[in-house]
């Protein structure tokens, strides 16, 4: 038994110290790295600085009354289109009680007046077609008579204006009738049958009946930081991709550079315009998120490289390129002139064609 404990012990000792001189042999074996190899493209090389904000149209316009009053009938609503001079909505006015006193007496006098001056007529036309009065006073009876006619129909007039805010000669274009000013879409109706509205006036904004915008012009709103300002200008060409209509883009052209900086959140941000070029077929609502990208650089058709194949000492740039791969992958440093740079991708200016191979990423291989 103690000769079988004996052999046991001696094979596990001897397996130990097999395995232990293995462990130290693979551990003295040199490490070989083994690189991917990466051939020059022609590609298109772009930088660019992003900017959020909103698309919006150009002009929203707000129809405000020309009368205060109750509004009693509301004949468009948000989402409809409407064109220049159409009804949106009409105004019950409430008369004032001295203004309709002083309109209700005019017309009791003026109808006093004008039968007085209507019998003194009469007498004139009877007497001058006998002759006895000359033309000249006929004449004068005739214009007092048309006077007074005119007077009554004025008072008359000044009181439905008062009672009603309508007369019957400017019924078409009474000011109780509030119209759109411009054709485009109505975006939203703050009011409703029922609510007092205020004239707007020199002294009065007065009350938004409707805000109607034309859809057909939007722009983009943003914002840019003060460190990318300064490589903008208004020309440039954008690309908007606007999140709720599952990241869509559309062109855009920039066309308004803000000479003023906001402070916001510690950073001065200054305000940007685009005109915005909308497709028939996307139908963009006001106050949609978009991002702005624009375009500060781009280099076409040019020679590229992954920029972490490009190693950088001082003012220099070199790559390894590939002189022999088989057995054994040998390679010699190359400078180069570099360009613009996206930050994945770099231009080869000068020391690289599309044809060289140079040195990638490396492998690790043991051998």
């Amino acid at each position: 038994m103690k000769k079988i404990v004996r052999i046991v012990v001696l094979v596990l000792i001897g397996v130990a110290v097999i395995g232990t001189f293995y462990f130290l042999w693979q551990k003295s074996r040199p490490v070989i790295t083994k690189y991917e190899i990466v051939t020059p493209q022609r590609d298109t090389v772009e930088t660019k600085t992003v900017a959020t904000g909103k698309v919006e149209p150009r002009d929203e316009v707000l129809i405000k009354p020309q009368m205060s009053g109750i509004i009693s009938e509301v004949l468009k609503e948000a989402g409809q289109m409407v064109k220049e001079g159409e009804i949106i909505a009409k105004i019950k006015v409430i008369p004032e009680m001295v203004q309709l006193n002083s309109a209700e007496s005019r017309v009791r006098v003026a109808k006093i007046s004008m039968e007085q001056i209507n019998e003194t007529y009469k007498r004139d036309k009877q007497l001058f077609d006998q002759g006895v009065i000359s033309k000249e006073d006929y004449q004068t009876s005739l214009a007092n008579y048309k006077k007074a006619e005119e007077e009554v129909d004025n008072a008359q007039d000044a009181l439905d204006i008062i009672r009603e805010g309508i007369s019957k000669k400017f019924a078409a274009s009474s000011t109780t009738q509030v119209r759109s000013t411009i054709t485009g879409m109505i975006l939203d109706v703050p009011i409703k049958v029922g609510n007092s509205v205020i004239q707007s006036n020199t002294f009065n904004d007065g009350t938004t009946i409707a805000s109607v915008a034309n859809m057909n012009d939007m722009i983009f709103k943003g914002k840019v930081d003060e460190t990318e300002v300064g490589r903008i200008h208004e020309g440039m060409p954008i690309k908007l991709t606007v999140g709720a209509l599952e990241s869509r883009k559309f062109d855009a052209m920039l066309e308004y550079v803000s000479p003023k900086g906001v402070e916001e959140n510690g950073a001065i941000m200054f305000e940007i315009k685009a005109a915005a070029e909308i497709p028939e077929d996307a139908f963009i609502r006001a106050g949609y998120s978009a991002n702005a990208e624009i375009v500060l650089k781009r280099a076409e058709n040019v020679v590229t490289v992954p920029e972490s194949t490009v190693q950088f000492r001082g003012d220099s740039a070199f790559v390894q390129i590939v002189k022999q791969e088989q057995p054994e992958q040998i390679f010699k440093e190359q400078p180069v002139k570099v360009g613009l740079s996206d930050g994945i991708k770099i231009e080869i200016k000068e020391g690289l064609t599309e044809k060289d191979k140079i040195r990638g990423a490396a492998i690790e291989d043991k051998k």
